[in-house]
């Protein structure tokens, strides 16, 4: 699920902004109410607050934001987008249910967008270059919102502008191994065109990959097999039905990186340093355009070629061949070929981010984040409104309570409404370049709530292994939606489970890619993150995302009568999430168990250990890592005794500053700016990408696997031994940091 999740007055904003949650001096505003008696040095989390929180988070009202959120299209930086900039202000803003401070700021960033004078196209025309069949320009207006003005035709961001032409050609998801296969089979690729289905790789490499080979164009499109479970008739899609309808178009951003594709590792401010749009990296480097699958139904059961292999065959009810050029009996002439027109213009605009801010009563200068994007392609009442939707709920709870001078946290809330997630993470990773220092130093952590609701059966949780417990914790005290009587937890582990080697049978945890905003926060500064959604349960369907995604079709309506009809699980997700914000923002010790990245670094060492022999064959040993690994097991270990230690008596307020120091920090030990220098942003040597086959420490993973196809050079073996030092040096941090502060 890849996957995505601002601010006005730029010089004054980010002042304020500096001076206010980055520094924690934002003011509580004359006359506001005091602290709740409770706001001592020693204040722990209230079960009562926390039980009035869960109880008054009401599935109407989520409801009725998302019909308001969602009612229009509300592209990046469009009117509607700064429309809904106002709606998070005034909310946020509000005398009875307001923040302590709401602020805006704006980036200026580099989008991309359709041309509306040439819209993009794609047609098959004959030897003579008459067009003898046109793909839509836009989805069928089945319900009367996908033909307004404001619906963005589908297009490929970034995508370079160009009209190439050329025999079609098949390859199956445009990965490396597919095109490696075409090649291998005989498959001309040369100056082609080439139809591709989207998922197995992102969207920005079926590009990247097809370019190296010749290929001067591509399309994408969804397939039914992989959306639809093979359903594809009229009758049997949307509105009849929650899968994609056969004129859906998945649009989506084809940029390589994340943040603004100009200023890399600086914010987007009028004053910073800026690219040369020409020469700036990670865009695609030939025009691609995506189609809805009735039309490549119609390019592709016409193709000639030999029949593709059986795993690339779909669902759209004809043998898939794998071209070039279109078969003699089919619908167009042999020598008909494709041509694809790209219009697409980059364009300078101003995005915003909003922030509302809650003071902490003990430690204002710890902030625990809470994000999600405001922008979508289209209604996007799914992706993003279902988390913007839950998010305006649990800050209008919270922000009650706070008026009303019974509450206040112990550590800052940050909620966030981030913008041009869509086109990379650009809010997100705008303000985490700017505020980059201020965040590593006095973030608690990051919880993301994008796509709140894929589907009605089950929780679904990624993260860091840190937050499990807190996660679980909240899980088991909240009721699940329907009749069976469980919690959260006990339905969770019916449907997304592990063997724990500590706990036994647990819920199982995803790892975080860069599927959304959490991205910059746990990637390029280290900062215990999670994303928390619910979703469906796996043996009742194969789609590799809701069906409707990024298409004109993600609507309340669609919500409203498929995925979750009475919005309960909106609901569970709005008491898990404000669970876990409780829990961080006002427990004394914060509920973070660094013991549970021993298991993560257990079963790497395992995997790195069927490396052993060829690794001693290049002299390179693994047993520091296996001391580094022990060092640290054996540091978790004393460290939750001393917790425990403190929690049994009058705890100091200062060792208990040292001890949260540590919990929060420990993440940060992760990070290595020199470990991935190929990988814009990606510093965590736990996390960053792997595309080695050994499912051990990515960076000895890849390296290894990089040595093993390159001849055994010794470069490439020293790039090994390098890797392994790096996760070595980091493990020994990790262990160091949590000894006791005065043991240096």
């Amino acid at each position: 699920m890849q996957w995505v999740k601002v601010l006005g007055g730029v010089v004054g904003a980010a002042a304020l902004l500096g001076l206010g949650i980055i520094v924690g001096h934002f003011a509580i505003p004359k006359g506001a109410d005091s602290p709740a008696p409770s706001a001592s040095a020693s204040q722990d989390l209230d079960r009562e607050i926390l039980k009035t929180v869960i109880e008054q988070l009401d599935a109407n009202r989520i409801r009725e934001n998302l019909r308001e959120l969602s009612k229009e299209p509300h592209l990046a930086t469009s009117p509607r987008d700064e429309v809904l900039v106002q709606l998070l202000l005034q909310r946020w803003q509000d005398p009875q249910s307001g923040l302590d401070s709401a602020r805006t700021t704006e980036y200026e960033v580099l989008l991309s967008f359709p041309s509306e004078e040439q819209p993009n196209r794609v047609d098959v025309v004959n030897s003579t270059g008459a067009i003898l069949f046109s793909c839509r320009h836009s989805e069928e207006n089945l319900t009367g919102e996908q033909g307004g003005p404001n619906v963005v035709p589908p297009y490929a961001a970034y995508a370079p502008p160009g009209t190439p032409q050329g025999p079609l050609v098949y390859a199956n998801q445009g990965s490396e191994e597919d095109f490696k296969e075409l090649q291998n089979k005989g498959v001309k690729l040369q100056d082609s065109i080439v139809l591709t289905r989207y998922g197995g790789v992102g969207r920005g490499a079926k590009a990247v990959n097809a370019a190296k080979y010749g290929v001067i164009g591509v399309l994408v499109y969804t397939d039914p097999k992989d959306i639809n479970d093979g359903k594809s008739l009229p009758n049997e899609t949307f509105p009849h039905s929650w899968c994609l309808p056969p004129s859906g178009v998945e649009r989506g951003s084809y940029f390589e990186y994340f943040g603004d594709p100009l200023t890399p590792y600086l914010p987007a401010m009028p004053s910073s340093f800026r690219l040369n749009s020409d020469n700036a990296s990670g865009f695609p480097p030939i025009p691609i355009q995506p189609i809805g699958f009735k039309d490549a139904q119609v390019l592709l059961c016409n193709l000639g070629g030999n029949l593709a292999p059986a795993d690339w065959q779909g669902g759209l009810g004809c043998n898939y061949n794998l071209g070039p050029g279109f078969r003699s009996n089919g619908t167009f002439p042999e020598d008909s070929q494709v041509n694809v027109s790209v219009h697409n213009r980059l364009e300078l605009r101003n995005s915003s981010n909003v922030l509302g801010i809650i003071r902490g009563a003990v430690e204002p200068d710890r902030y625990v984040l809470y994000g999600n994007h405001r922008d979508s392609w289209v209604h996007g009442a799914v992706d993003p409104s279902t988390g913007t939707a839950v998010l305006l709920e649990l800050s209008r709870v919270l922000g009650t309570l706070l008026k009303k001078g019974t509450w206040r946290p112990r550590r800052s809330i940050v909620f966030a409404s981030w913008g041009a997630e869509e086109f990379g993470l650009i809010g997100s990773t705008e303000f985490t370049e700017e505020f980059f220092s201020k965040l590593q130093e006095r973030a608690v952590a990051y919880i993301n709530v994008d796509i709140s609701v894929f589907a009605n059966a089950t929780l679904r949780v990624q993260g860091t292994p840190p937050i499990q417990s807190v996660v679980f914790s909240a899980a088991k005290q909240i009721s699940a939606p329907g009749s069976s009587g469980l919690s959260i937890y006990d339905n969770w582990i019916r449907y997304y489970n592990r063997s724990s080697s500590v706990y036994g049978l647990v819920p199982s945890v995803g790892t975080l890619g860069a599927g959304s905003d959490y991205a910059p926060f746990i990637h390029f500064l280290g900062i215990s993150s999670m994303d928390i959604a619910y979703t469906y349960d796996r043996s009742k369907t194969s789609a590799r995302i809701y069906p409707t995604y990024h298409t004109a079709f993600d609507t309340f309506d669609y919500v409203n009568k498929f995925l979750d009809p009475g919005f309960t699980s909106h609901q569970a997700v709005a008491r898990t999430a404000g669970s876990v914000l409780l829990r961080l923002s006002d427990s004394l010790f914060l509920p973070l168990n660094v013991s549970d990245y021993s298991e993560t670094l257990r079963s790497f060492l395992q995997a790195a250990e069927n490396l052993r022999v060829p690794l001693e064959q290049h002299n390179i040993s693994l047993g520091p890592l296996v001391t580094a690994v022990e060092k640290f097991e054996g540091a978790a270990t004393s460290f939750n005794q001393r917790i425990a230690t403190l929690q049994e008596g009058t705890s100091d307020p200062l060792q208990v500053r040292m001890i949260n120091d540590q919990l929060m920090l420990l993440e940060r030990t992760f990070l290595n700016s020199q470990a991935f220098p190929e990988e814009r942003y990606y510093s965590h040597v736990l996390w960053a990408p792997r595309t080695g086959s050994v499912a051990t420490f990515p960076g000895l993973s890849n390296a290894y696997s990089q040595a093993e196809n390159t001849g055994h050079k010794p470069a490439a073996w020293a790039e090994v031994q390098r890797q392994l030092s790096i996760v070595v040096a980091a493990l020994e941090g990790a262990a160091a940091t949590l000894r006791p502060v005065a043991d240096l």
